[in-house]
């Protein structure tokens, strides 16, 4: 057996690969992602003396789970091409315009609000692929689209999917254990899951209650004429109003009806309350705020998909579309989402046997693979953009054009996708007989470093995780029953180890700003590749005060004191340093 350090550095080996070359050194993620493919294949064969048949049929796995990313991504193209090609977006620009032509307030609008309730609905990147390409149609850059639809994969992420991530990663990451059942009897593990739902909701809601902020002030210092963080912080009345609209009914949902709508209902609650407040011109900054003219956009600001920004009269024979119908399609695609993941008989049906395409025992490994894809909210954007060629009368040619780019973007995103989930299945089916896996060897040894502070660190191994599978779900079920255990060892009554489950599932939702292939697979709607690392050098800002509050919070709550007050200087210090920082620098 190896030392312990040496073996925890070589567990680290493929992030800091994928880190190094994808975020330090601004590899593509094509070559970021091969280069840590072909390191955890070799220790997992060579150091965690994994079977080969293990390590292929992980990667089967995961070439099967990317194809159902692609096919994701393929939807969330055709259907803003549809909306683009039938020139409902000229509608859609002009009702947002009428709401607010400020930037920051039709970001806090679709990426905060309309991608929580769709994280709510469906989950698994759906929000970034639905509110990046539609930023994009009303006159966003591509990067500032797809970092703010990122960003906001964190609040609304442990809800995700109508509650995925808490009962099936939590309560599948804690069931069969005989130290869980003994600890929290004489509760069952599906009484105890409801009970850390609620308390995650009450962590994200405190910590994320910020984000909207924070993603406006990132939007003006990455994007604005002036560089600053400041000038987003202007819109604050308004950012903290929509952040308290969304948490509030989120967190009520969660005490009150269970994990499976508050993203969802908090999503559709504060659409209703802040539209109307927007258009009532309520908590609206003094000053306007739009990005710089197009012809002083920064290098790799803007992809290949570029929809057509012309407002030219309309002719005689171009027909009028109103402000409703031109919102259809997205309205069809929530609908569907929710009709699809809520009503039991129709849910059975799609995600039964005969609508499923499995894999069992792939070489004999043990690992399955299976893929759903009339479940896959990709067919629901496809359902929905064939919807909207009957309802806009579109031309046979003008559909033709949106899936030819639509199948263009997707290609050029294949490669990525097509490594990076493969490279995280290896890194997670790496254990061998006495052995852990490599991200288990990375968390015991973190939870070995730091001790009594370890709910300090516990969001970050959820984050870690988040990162490596790309899914809040699958960190949980990785690291639930670790974050449990080490909560026990380290003394902690049942309420403490409750907090520490809760801060897996809290750093698990935050991870997925920054997870791989969630930013492959968002950057590929709007066309944006080979610019994923400056996409994860920006949301890892807000990410690390995320995950820094929730362990600071997570602390207040287990030893109660100073460190609530550790977790207001903390938020004080992030806000202050940011709207201190006023200095112009290059295009990002």
């Amino acid at each position: 057996m190896m030392p312990g350090p040496v073996l925890l550095l070589a567990a680290a080996l493929p992030v800091l690969v994928v880190f190094l070359l994808l975020v330090v050194m601004r590899r593509s993620a094509k070559v970021a992602m091969l280069a840590a493919y072909v390191v955890t294949v070799l220790l997992a064969l060579v150091l965690w003396g994994a079977a080969p048949a293990r390590v292929a049929g992980a990667t089967v796995n995961g070439l099967v789970t990317a194809i159902t990313l692609l096919y994701i991504v393929f939807g969330a193209i055709l259907l803003l091409f549809t909306v683009q090609e039938s020139g409902a977006i000229r509608t859609i620009r002009r009702g947002f315009t009428d709401i607010s032509p400020d930037r920051r307030i039709q970001a806090i609008i679709i990426a905060w609000m309309f991608g929580s309730l769709i994280e709510g609905a469906s989950g698994f990147g759906t929000p970034a692929a639905v509110a990046a390409p539609l930023l994009v149609a009303i006159g966003f850059p591509a990067m500032a689209a797809v970092m703010v639809a990122l960003i906001i994969q964190s609040t609304p992420v442990s809800f995700g999917a109508v509650g995925t991530p808490m009962l099936v990663g939590i309560q599948n990451g804690l069931s069969n254990s005989p130290e869980v059942e003994a600890a929290i009897a004489p509760m069952t593990v599906a009484d105890y899951v409801p009970v850390v739902a609620a308390q995650v909701a009450l962590v994200h809601a405190i910590v994320g209650v910020l984000v909207p902020l924070l993603m406006v002030g990132m939007l003006t210092r990455f994007f604005g004429q002036s560089r600053s963080f400041a000038e987003g912080f202007r819109a604050w009345k308004f950012a903290i109003f929509a952040g308290l609209a969304f948490t509030v009914p989120y967190f009520l949902v969660a005490r009150f009806l269970g994990p499976e709508f508050p993203s969802l209902l908090g999503g559709l609650i504060g659409l209703m309350i802040v539209v109307p407040a927007a258009r009532a011109g309520l908590f609206l900054p003094q000053d306007r705020f739009d990005f710089p003219a197009r012809a002083n956009w920064g290098a790799g600001w803007q992809g290949s998909v570029e929809p057509d920004e012309a407002e030219a009269e309309l002719g005689p024979d171009t027909r009028r579309i109103g402000l409703v119908a031109a919102w259809m399609p997205y309205v069809i695609v929530a609908v569907l989402l929710v009709l699809t993941r809520t009503i039991a008989p129709l849910k059975a049906w799609l995600t039964g046997p005969d609508a499923t395409l499995a894999l069992t025992d792939i070489f004999g490994s043990g690992i399955n693979a299976s893929a759903q894809f009339l479940y896959s909210p990709g067919t629901v954007m496809i359902i929905a953009s064939l919807i909207s060629v009957a309802l806009f009368r579109m031309p046979v040619a003008a559909y033709g054009r949106a899936w030819g780019i639509s199948g263009r973007t997707m290609l050029a995103a294949a490669p990525a996708l097509l490594l990076a989930v493969p490279m995280v299945q290896v890194f997670i089916n790496s254990g061998s007989e006495g052995m852990a896996s490599m991200p288990i060897t990375l968390a015991e040894g973190m939870a070995a470093a730091t001790g009594a502070a370890w709910p300090l660190f516990a969001p970050i191994v959820g984050a870690l995780g988040a990162f490596i599978a790309g899914s809040n779900t699958v960190s949980n079920m990785m690291f639930a029953l670790f974050q449990f255990s080490t909560a026990e060892g380290i003394g902690l009554n049942l309420a403490g180890i409750t907090t520490v489950v809760v801060l897996q599932a809290v750093g698990g939702a935050a991870g997925n700003m920054i997870c791989v292939h969630n930013v492959v697979a968002a950057s590929a709607t709007v066309g944006l590749t080979d610019r994923e690392g400056d996409l994860i050098r920006k949301t890892l800002i807000t990410m690390v005060y995320y995950v820094v509050q929730a362990g600071l919070v997570g602390m207040g709550l287990i030893n109660g004191g100073l460190w609530w007050a550790a977790a207001l200087v903390w938020a004080l210090v992030v806000i202050g340093g940011m709207g201190a920082n006023r200095a112009r620098t290059r295009a990002a």
